[in-house]
């Protein structure tokens, strides 16, 4: 059995990855895949602590990162990697370049935090990036949850945080423009899957 694809999402809050992730598991299955999808924060006792966190206040950058850490650690060790050995294709709503973007806003050095995620974690297939405006991406928020942005998604953070996903490079990463309709982020997401997308 071979190996399945590791695919991230990311982006920042209101780009459109849930939506993307789902709209991606409908093609890939069409086409004979097997999938499962997840999202980090997990929904496991160290990522519904920093979920609570999103709203009732920040821990300290080095308490959240070593959350990320174990919360990442676990989700790795008990659905990533079996899935993949599976043959699966892995479908992530937000991995360690998160980490890299959230933390690097509050001081931590993003050069850093990837050579320490890259040393613990494995690096996916590809990563898709959706880049949205900020200003956009509040305005989704506000109207498409019908909630005001928390403490995550301010647009001045917001911003900070697009600048260091951009800023990002490899032979993994994608950037998608977001500020598309849903059907032709969609499209092009499909034409920058890595091989053996095209099923049997």
């Amino acid at each position: 059995m071979s190996r399945g694809k590791f695919i991230v999402f990311e982006g920042i809050d209101g780009a459109g990855k849930s939506t993307q992730i789902q709209l991606l598991a409908v093609a890939l299955r069409e086409r004979g895949f097997d999938v499962v999808t997840s999202r980090e924060p997990t929904d496991g006792p160290w990522g519904r602590k920093l979920r609570e966190s999103a709203t009732t206040g920040r821990m300290s950058a080095a308490d959240e990162l070593e959350y990320f850490i174990r919360d990442r650690t676990e989700h790795v060790a008990t659905l990533i990697e079996p899935s993949l050995a599976s043959g699966f294709w892995v479908i992530v709503d937000r991995y360690y370049y998160s980490t890299i973007a959230y933390q690097g806003v509050r001081g931590l050095d993003p050069k850093a935090l990837r050579q320490q995620m890259e040393s613990l974690f494995p690096k996916p297939d590809r990563v898709f990036v959706l880049d949205l405006d900020p200003a956009t991406a509040v305005t989704r928020i506000q109207s498409g949850r019908g909630e005001a942005p928390n403490e995550f998604e301010k647009r001045e953070e917001l911003e900070r945080i697009r600048g260091i996903f951009l800023s990002l490079d490899g032979p993994e990463m994608a950037v998608i423009d977001a500020n598309r309709p849903a059907s032709e982020v969609h499209q092009a997401i499909l034409r920058a899957l890595p091989g053996g997308s095209q099923g049997s």
